[in-house]
């Protein structure tokens, strides 16, 4: 079998091209996957098609990643989707209705008046018939109380059992706590759901020794987040390009802590090429898979961008550095 060659970002179906990496030869593979929250390129896929693309990717991680190696998946932990076996019941959200009109009051009203009509009744309380009916009849009659309710679902234990089930095993976890997404959130104004405001990173170990090795970071870095749970990492301020990038930090720093200068670094949803860019940054290879084109261009550039950055530091630091020297002499 022809391997795929490192340092290259390719285009298809993650769940076809990740049996063509060379066995044991990844060190590290971080990734995030489409969320299922409504993207454009996630729209296609049903809930049940989208677990099924997740559970296959993990499991064919076991052949490529070395023994001692790891995977991390950055994903938020609450999935909201439309379900149509949820009861289609919506909450009444009292405070943006704009009169102070009950259920009881209609009723009552009408009890009063057993002949009229909606309209009738409408009068006699100074509202729209649209409002009795509303009250009546149940709220938001228009569309909502017919709509299929959303379904709120964790992800972490969906990862955990395919991971299992593919012999790679949970090693930890991080909580990336990024900007509140107020544009994003679809909750923010109309119900008791918290703002979307942290992402986790699990991580999972495929059996093996592991090298632990904390000269790989600073003693600054130790402290700050080598060994914290909490990263506190800003989000990404435009995502003009791609819908849904995360920042460079995020896998600089798993790359930095869990792999080696040499190791290669693999992401199957490569997406506008950010992990690419940092295994670049710290002197790793990388191979990169995303099944739409346009984001396999993006993720290019985005490597040539990054190499031409760390050879522009490179040279300026050698610059520095014969120029200091020139003068010590």
């Amino acid at each position: 079998m022809k391997y795929l060659d490192i340092n290259q970002i390719y285009c298809g179906d993650a769940r076809v091209l990740l049996q063509h990496i060379r066995p044991e030869s990844v060190a590290l593979s971080v990734w995030s996957p489409p969320y299922h929250v409504g993207k454009d390129y996630e729209k296609s896929m049903t809930f049940d098609e989208w677990e099924s693309l997740l559970t296959t990717v993990i499991q064919l991680h076991f052949k490529l990643l070395k023994p001692g190696g790891f995977l991390a998946i950055n994903i938020a932990d609450i999935l909201c989707f439309k379900d149509e076996l949820l009861p289609k019941i919506m909450a009444e959200n009292v405070s943006r209705k704009k009169i102070s009109l009950t259920r009881e009051q209609v009723l009552e009203t009408w009890s009063k008046h057993p002949g009229y009509s909606r309209k009738q009744i409408a009068e006699v309380l100074g509202c729209s018939e649209q409002t009795v009916d509303r009250r009546v009849n149940g709220n938001n009659v228009r569309g909502g109380k017919y709509t299929s309710q959303t379904r709120v679902k964790l992800a972490g234990d969906l990862l955990e059992k395919a991971a299992y089930d593919a012999s790679l095993y949970l090693y930890d976890r991080r909580i990336w706590v990024k900007d509140p997404a107020w544009e994003n959130s679809r909750w923010h104004t109309i119900s008791y759901r918290a703002i979307d405001e942290f992402e986790y990173v699990y991580i999972f170990w495929k059996p093996g020794i592991t090298i632990v090795d904390r000269s790989r970071l600073q003693k600054d870095e130790w402290i700050n987040w080598g060994s914290r749970a909490v990263w506190n990492i800003a989000s990404v301020r435009t995502n003009d390009n791609h819908e849904a990038k995360f920042p460079l930090e995020l896998p600089r720093r798993l790359i930095q802590m869990l792999t080696d200068v040499g190791d290669t670094v693999l992401d199957c949803f490569i997406g506008s090429g950010t992990t690419a860019a940092a295994a670049i940054i710290k002197n790793r290879n990388y191979i990169g898979i995303d099944k739409e084109a346009q984001y396999v261009k993006l993720a290019n550039k985005t490597c040539y961008d990054a190499f031409q950055n760390k050879v522009a530091i490179e040279n300026r630091h050698e610059h520095m550095t014969t120029f200091a020297e020139s003068i010590s002499g």
